[in-house]
């Protein structure tokens, strides 16, 4: 399964591509879709929404992922922005026919790296440390991208041993003589 992590942003969107391989996150692409902060939001939108189905395009993903916004701590014009670019996504997403999973950015962490409050930057060492490379020189933008794509990986794989389990004929219990 070949997953697009997507953490939205109305000038600066990142994603990150992920294949599964023998239950594993494995590395295929990241990076950062921009648009200009002096442009009006509506021709920013316009401008992502063109670079992430050319994304999608490219990289043909199975699903798509995407990182809902944290309202609580940013201002209320900044959490619309962001629901805005998140709207693009959904939108490319839809266009391309892929299903799209959504979780929050601490689903997001605990998945990745057990602990919900991590920052930025131990997210993005944990998602080295998971796809055996170093990403320091990666855009954090990216990096929390591709941290979208292996929680879904993590949750898909964890729903499928669920469903392996419930249909598995029961264990007989031993009863004690």
């Amino acid at each position: 399964m070949r997953i697009l992590g997507i953490d939205p942003g109305t000038i600066r969107m990142g994603f990150g591509v992920v294949d599964e391989t023998d239950g594993e996150p494995a590395f295929v692409a990241c990076g950062v879709l921009t648009a200009r902060a002096k442009d009006p939001i509506d021709q920013r939108l316009l401008k992502l929404h063109a670079q992430l189905s050319d994304v999608l395009r490219q990289y043909e993903p199975d699903a798509v992922a995407v990182e809902e916004p944290f309202v609580v701590q940013a201002p209320r014009r900044s959490a619309m922005a962001v629901g805005e670019a998140r709207a693009i996504a959904l939108l490319a997403a839809a266009q391309a026919s892929r299903p799209v999973a959504q979780y929050t950015p601490t689903k997001v962490r605990a998945t990745v790296t057990d602990y919900g409050g991590s920052d930025k930057e131990q997210t993005r060492a944990m998602v080295g440390l998971l796809l055996g490379r170093p990403f320091d020189d990666v855009s954090l933008d990216a990096c929390d991208a591709l941290a979208v794509a292996i929680c879904h990986q993590r949750q898909s794989r964890l729903g499928e041993l669920l469903a392996e389990q419930e249909s598995a004929p029961p264990v007989p219990s031993r009863r004690p003589r």
